[in-house]
């Protein structure tokens, strides 16, 4: 596909018909985040220090070119296919994954508050106290724990 190059002159608009080379094509949230997933699976590997994979991450959300965006992985070798396939998450992403996401997300962190209190008030106390943090933890655990059982939210299976 070629494109065109549309250029102001003096006012007017000419077209100039060479085409635009692909290391100049504008990058879209979609280029970004995969050359944002090579650079983290490299970082993961160890081929990148954090410095670096923070240099280079900051210079990945200011690209605007594809060439930009190559020049970030250029040196790195190639995510090797096994890694790039995605993993299915545990939650789907549908309603009923988003909404035992929340829920999940909610559980957890009433059930940490709880068990902190508890902790602490132990501590203060010198000695053990009754454990009711497992009365604020346990039935939400069972409930998610069958909702997740019987299919709601879980991703489908291939």
């Amino acid at each position: 596909m070629t494109r065109i190059r549309r250029t102001v002159a003096a006012g007017t608009m000419g077209v100039v018909t060479e085409p635009i080379r692909p290391e100049d094509m504008r990058v879209s949230d979609a280029d970004r985040a995969v050359t944002a997933r090579h650079l983290q699976w490299a970082q993961g590997e160890g081929l990148l220090d954090l410095g670096e994979f923070d240099t280079r991450s900051g210079a990945l959300y200011a690209a605007t070119t594809r060439g930009e965006l190559d020049r970030l992985v250029r040196d790195l070798p190639a995510v090797p296919a096994a890694v790039e396939a995605r993993r299915p998450g545990v939650f789907a992403d549908t309603g009923g994954g988003t909404a035992m996401r929340v829920l999940t997300i909610v559980f957890t962190s009433i059930a940490v508050v709880n068990l902190v209190v508890w902790g602490l008030v132990t501590i203060t106390n010198g000695e053990a106290v009754y454990p009711w943090f497992l009365w604020t933890g346990v039935p939400p655990l069972a409930v998610l724990g069958t909702l997740y059982a019987f299919g709601i939210g879980r991703p489908k299976r291939d």
